[in-house]
């Protein structure tokens, strides 16, 4: 059955899904975004054309994240999207089977957020879902070997959420998940540039921020950019100039909650597993750990060395991808996270 199956692996991010074809890789990578039209209730655009399309659409459509908080915002949203990119991941004949998908999800995903993502997943065209936790995920994509007793660290940055976990002998040590991540720092900028310059900006004006001159730590040199937005009082357009020294005041606050945040996941790990990770380091996963400094400032706050993956915004998909070969002694339905933590403690 192997040779006709078309197992899917599965990067449900807020920002972006990203879906691994057995044998193939990644082959589809797209924002999380959906245009609707609300009087037909027909899904026009999935992906980048519909991200084009955030904030610019008339009355009748509508341009949305079906995701947030790396969980489940819009169930039958993200059912279509689904659809549309299980499609665009494998053509299907009579042949092929429905494809058995295994998704990631958040470490501290509850089991009702986990049913919600299988029933999404069953609806859009899946014939089993098995989940994987997202920072087991990002490490095997990242190529750390976790098969041994010796303790390694992952710093998964996405756009909803950031999880952090110590891994050893293929399982979960210590793990935490906040809500402080991407989208966290996209919304700060728009809020110092409205509360500062008063100019009111769009979320994709403050990600190109973010990506073009954000930084949490200092910069061998000032970099700058005009930013085009609207005046809060007249409402008019309106251009100002921003230096990245201002925007990494307003960054250091959600990244010293990341640091913040990792620094209490060591003090819940072993003394011979934190001993491991100040050997081998802390590995960082993710689109928001491409921000300029994040590696730099967890080094300070930890004392432990902190490496970028390679291909950071791939890791968890890739992660997903290689754990299509143990598919078949994996389990269906929820992992019941939250329960297994619970026992750990």
């Amino acid at each position: 059955m192997r040779l006709f199956s078309n197992d899917l692996g599965v990067d449900l991010g807020t920002a972006n899904v990203l879906i691994y074809v057995d044998g193939k890789g990644v082959v589809v990578r797209e924002p999380s975004v959906v245009a609707l039209d609300k009087n037909t209730g027909k899904i026009l655009e999935v992906g980048a054309a519909a991200r084009n399309m955030l904030g610019r659409t008339p009355g009748n459509v509508v341009a949305m994240h079906p995701l947030k908080d790396g969980v489940i915002s819009d169930h039958e949203m993200t059912v279509k999207m689904l659809q549309v990119l299980f499609r665009e991941a494998g053509k299907t004949s009579l042949f092929t089977p429905k494809p058995r998908v295994i998704i990631c999800v958040p470490s501290g995903v509850t089991e009702v957020e986990e049913r919600s993502v299988i029933n999404a997943a069953i609806e859009a065209g899946a014939r089993r879902v098995y989940l994987i936790e997202e920072p087991l995920a990002a490490a095997l994509g990242a190529g750390l070997d976790i098969s041994g007793p010796s303790g390694h660290m992952i710093v998964d940055i996405g756009g909803g959420t950031t999880d952090v976990a110590v891994l050893s002998l293929n399982g979960v040590a210590a793990s935490s998940s906040i809500k402080v991540a991407g989208d966290s720092f996209d919304e700060a900028i728009g809020r110092h540039i409205r509360r500062r310059h008063g100019v009111i900006i769009g979320k994709t004006t403050a990600e190109d921020i973010k990506i073009r001159i954000g930084c949490v730590h200092e910069r061998p040199e000032d970099a700058s950019m005009i930013v085009k937005g609207r005046d809060a009082k007249s409402g008019m357009p309106r251009e100002l100039e921003l230096h990245a020294a201002e925007i990494a005041e307003v960054l250091r606050r959600p990244a010293r909650q990341i640091a913040d945040e990792v620094l209490s996941v060591l003090e819940d790990t072993s003394p011979e597993l934190v001993s491991d990770i100040a050997d081998n380091g802390i590995t960082l996963t993710g689109g928001g750990s491409q921000l300029f400094g994040m590696d730099e400032l967890l080094s300070e706050r930890t004392g432990v060395r902190c490496t970028l993956a390679d291909d950071p915004d791939s890791c968890v998909a890739y992660g997903c991808g290689k754990s299509l070969n143990w598919i078949n002694r994996m389990s269906e339905g929820p992992i019941n996270i939250a329960r297994k933590r619970a026992m750990r403690g």
